[in-house]
């Protein structure tokens, strides 16, 4: 599966290969409450196919119906404003007080070799910003380390793109079965690994990829990168162990492990004891997840789902 900025480009990409004149229409600032966040994007045709989503629902309508209705120009990029007035929010569903604005670009040929830059950025696992001018119309892609918030002013936008958050498992019971339902439905892309035949056998969780190997292997082939995320679950040292102390030398974004304050001060002697330095282990989250009193499975990934959040919105 793929990033929903992923499928919005790949699907203009391939309605301009068809000599379609596919739209995009982006979130590029918000006022108040917003019921998706800033550089949300939307790509459609003017008989109505789409992909993506701005609000959910109400806004989609109102803005392809005027693309239909073409009372949007398509000469340049033009920004769309709703939520203007308290009736056109309840009309639209918008919270109260909230304003959306809506860069509006028609794609065309032109614009296939950008689009071709970022699906293959993003193919490679690799992170690009995008400068739009917005009077000429015109994109440039260059490459980029780390993934920058958006940019928006009146005469340019700048949007960064990057890989799918990759999540690796270690251990298939219960608690991988909760977090990997949770994550896919916040667009993780999941994979969980156990050395151990029979856990693999009886995983009842969606359907992932499901790796057996040792884990370290599995960390370095799998979840190395800077958009990597590794979580270990299985309270066996001999598993859990083997895969921090790959995961803690890598680019890996987030590193965490399951278990109380107790066992997290015995794994945190016994990498030290193995050898690791004091600046890797600095980078273990445990015990993993956020302290809100969780003890069932599904609450003990809802706490890593909620820090993963936290952590993922404060470095924007």
């Amino acid at each position: 599966m793929r990033t929903q900025d992923y499928e919005v480009l790949s699907h203009a990409h391939q309605w301009l290969q068809q000599g379609d004149k596919p739209w995009l229409c982006t979130i590029v600032k918000a006022i108040g409450s917003s019921p998706r966040p800033i550089g949300s994007m939307l790509s459609c045709l003017e008989n109505g196919l789409q992909t993506g989503s701005l609000s959910g629902g109400c806004v989609e309508d109102d803005l392809l119906e005027r693309l239909h209705n073409q009372q949007i120009p398509n000469d340049k990029p033009l920004v769309v404003e709703y939520g203007v007035t308290p009736e056109e929010n309840e009309r639209l569903g918008l919270p109260c007080g909230g304003r959306l604005y809506i860069l509006v670009q028609q794609l065309d040929e032109g614009d296939l070799p950008w689009l071709d830059e970022i699906i293959n950025a993003m193919n490679e696992r690799k992170c690009v910003i995008r400068h739009l001018d917005i009077n000429s119309g015109k994109s440039t892609i260059k490459p980029v380390e780390h993934f920058a918030t958006l940019s928006f002013d009146e005469s340019s936008l700048q949007q960064c793109y990057g890989p799918r958050m990759r999540m690796l498992l270690v251990g298939a019971g219960q608690l991988g079965q909760s977090i990997a339902e949770l994550a896919l439905a916040m667009d993780y892309e999941v994979l969980v690994t156990d050395t151990r035949e029979n856990m693999l056998a009886q995983w009842e969780g969606p359907e992932v990829s499901l790796i057996q190997g040792m884990p370290d292997d599995v960390v370095l082939q799998n979840a190395a990168d800077k958009f990597s995320i590794v979580i270990t679950l299985t309270h066996d040292p001999r598993i859990d162990d083997m895969a921090l102390m790959e995961a803690l030398k890598t680019d890996a974004w987030y590193v965490g492990s399951l278990g109380s304050q107790r066992t997290t001060d015995k794994r945190l002697e016994r990498l030290k004891t193995l050898g690791l330095e004091d600046e890797h282990i600095a980078k273990l989250h445990a015990p993993v997840g956020l302290k809100i009193g969780s003890k069932t499975p599904i609450e003990i990934a809802v706490a890593v789902m909620a820090e993963l959040t936290q952590l993922r919105r404060q470095a924007q």
